[in-house]
């Protein structure tokens, strides 16, 4: 068992993954519609992580029991990152942290279109969301509506203005 800095919820949900890049790559695989593999991270996130980084903080997240890892069926040297349900669940704090972004850090229009969409729609699109993260990631049924669709379109639609 690691060793606590304390029993604080806070503390004990940074330690889970607390740092810039542990939460980048659980956004990049919530947002990102799909299991990704260590390469799409390196090539796909607009951070641009380094290699070492990027697998120490892999390593961790599966650790920790936010991410899983399996053996890609289409590529025999590959394995891709899945999100865990424990991760999944943070899709509340993920959006409140866009809508303060929005508020508060002046993000880019395009690059905050999914928080605004997140936002708008409030718990029960998260639920939504949630659902949706579980047919990708743990293999549940499809829900009837795509709350990445919705994301995508107002993506697509703040970059076209």
């Amino acid at each position: 068992m690691r060793l606590r800095r304390s029993g604080c919820p806070i503390n004990l949900t940074l330690e889970s993954f607390g740092d810039r890049w542990s939460l980048i790559i659980l956004r990049d695989l919530m947002f990102g519609g799909r299991r990704r593999s260590f390469r799409s991270f390196l090539t796909e996130s607009i951070e641009g992580i380094a290699s070492n980084i990027l697998s120490d903080r892999l390593q961790r997240l599966t650790a920790s029991g936010l991410l899983t890892r399996a053996p890609d069926p289409s590529h025999k040297q590959r394995v891709l990152y899945s999100l865990t349900e424990s991760a999944i669940e943070l899709v509340p704090l993920m959006a409140f942290m866009g809508s303060w972004s929005i508020r508060h850090a002046q993000p880019s229009i395009e690059l905050s279109a999914r928080a605004k969409v997140l936002e708008d729609g409030g718990p029960q699109l998260w639920t939504e969301f949630m659902d949706e993260l579980r047919h990708i990631h743990l293999g549940l049924p499809a829900p009837q509506t795509s709350a990445l669709a919705a994301m995508q379109k107002a993506y697509e639609a703040s970059m076209a203005s």
